[in-house]
C-alpha cells in the first residue's frame, strides 16, 4: 500500500465552472434591472415657436508661462486686449470668458489681465484649474503657541 499512496497525487485545481454561471446569471439580472432603476417622470412639454435657452459663446484666454497672451488661439498683447474683448462683446453680449494661466506668472500680470477683461464689461469670467492630484497646495500650519498661565 506504501507503493500506491506514493504515486498517487491529489487534484488541487478550483472548479471555476460554478463560479461564471453564477456570475453570468449576475450580469443578465443586472442588464434587466439596470434600466428600470432610473426612471424619469413622465410629462408632455409644451411647445414653443421662440427658442427661450441660446447658446452661449465660450471664449478661452490663456496666460503662458513667458507671459504671452492667447485669445482663444490667436497671439494678443496685453495693449489690444481689452480693444479686442470689446470687439467681442459687442458681437456676442452673452460672451463667457474663460482664463487659464500657468501658475509661474506672476500674479501681477493676472491682475492686469482681469482688470482688462472687467474693463471691457465682460461680467462671465470663469479661472481654469486642474483637479488635485499628487501635487497639491500645502498650507503652512501655525506656529504651537503653549497655554498662557494665570
Amino acid at each position: 500500500m506504501t507503493l500506491e499512496s506514493r504515486h498517487r497525487r491529489f487534484l488541487a485545481e478550483i472548479n471555476v465552472i460554478p463560479l461564471v454561471d453564477v456570475v453570468l446569471v449576475l450580469l443578465v439580472i443586472f442588464m434587466i434591472t439596470a434600466p428600470m432603476l432610473y426612471r424619469g417622470m413622465d410629462i408632455k412639454l409644451p411647445t414653443s415657436s421662440t427658442n427661450t435657452i441660446k447658446p452661449e459663446m465660450r471664449t478661452v484666454l490663456t496666460i503662458e508661462k513667458d507671459q504671452r497672451l492667447y485669445l482663444d488661439k490667436d497671439p494678443v498683447s496685453v495693449a489690444q486686449l481689452e480693444q479686442k474683448l470689446k470687439r467681442l462683446r459687442q458681437t456676442h453680449p452673452d460672451v463667457s470668458l474663460y482664463l487659464r494661466a500657468d501658475r509661474n506668472v506672476p500674479y501681477g500680470v493676472v491682475v492686469q489681465v482681469i482688470d482688462g477683461i472687467k474693463k471691457a464689461g465682460i461680467e462671465k469670467i470663469g479661472m481654469v484649474t486642474d483637479p488635485v492630484g499628487p501635487e497639491h497646495v500645502v498650507v503652512p500650519s501655525l506656529p504651537y503657541l503653549p497655554p498662557r498661565k494665570n
